[in-house]
């Protein structure tokens, strides 16, 4: 299972935010750069690079953060924030991203996500499946669809979808646990590489999150307040 670990942009700097509230914002402080680079020298492989910046903005904003770690370590950075056109696909793709995750424009324009799919190729093309009691939301975790998670990715998966992460958004910075039923039905329904994010705590909620089946995991705040250690992290991949 990959460990992924997540690192969110405003203003150039490293923060985390409680259910998406941008209100509710802890800043950690220090050059992201350097802080990617340690997480590079503990053993860490994956980083999911958010834009929030480029989320309010809805264009990709924070592309030379990407581009500094892209071309410093060798982490493989899956980037999103602010992705709604092929030229915010070319920049994040330019400054280094190994993949990008769209979630807005799938629900809103799910032909145009299809192409991008099919263009840049499905290891490259990672759904962002953000979900809130089982239904889709968008911009920024702001507005609700009426779509069902798991038929919303199945439908994906039969159009060539190979990757998508799923974050409940009620336990996105919560440290309560992670939604691990919901990623089981999900894996028991759909033939997909799937990343649990929101809720991790523990070194136990990673190893759940294991033997669930997915195939990646997005640690974030729990590392940043020190409740889980890096080198817990790479004994368990």
């Amino acid at each position: 299972m990959r460990i992924i670990i997540a690192m969110d942009i405003i203003d150039g700097k490293c923060v985390r935010l409680t259910r998406g509230d941008f209100s509710a914002m802890k800043s950690y402080g220090g050059n992201p750069v350097d802080i990617a680079r340690s997480f590079e020298d503990n053993g860490i492989k994956y980083l999911h690079l958010v834009d929030l910046d480029g989320a309010k903005n809805k264009r990709v904003t924070n592309h030379r953060i990407l581009e500094k770690i892209a071309y410093t370590t060798n982490l493989a950075i899956d980037f999103s924030g602010g992705l709604k056109t092929d030229e915010d696909l070319k920049i994040a793709f330019g400054s280094g991203a190994h993949q990008v995750t769209i979630g807005s424009i799938a629900v809103t324009k799910p032909p145009l996500f299809i192409e991008w799919v099919n263009r840049y190729g499905n290891d490259r093309i990672i759904l962002g499946a953000d979900f809130r009691e089982r239904k889709i939301v968008t911009a920024a975790w702001t507005e609700k669809s009426d779509k069902d998670i798991v038929p919303f990715i199945s439908a994906y998966v039969s159009a060539g979808l190979k990757y998508a992460i799923c974050t409940d958004v009620e336990k996105d910075g919560m440290m309560e646990g992670p939604s691990t039923e919901i990623y089981r039905e999900i894996l028991d329904s759909v033939d997909i590489n799937l990343i649990a994010s929101g809720g991790i705590s523990s070194i136990k909620d990673v190893e759940d999150i294991k033997a669930a089946g997915c195939e990646g995991v997005i640690v974030g705040k729990a590392v940043y307040e020190g409740r889980i250690k890096l080198n817990e992290l790479t004994a368990i991949c």
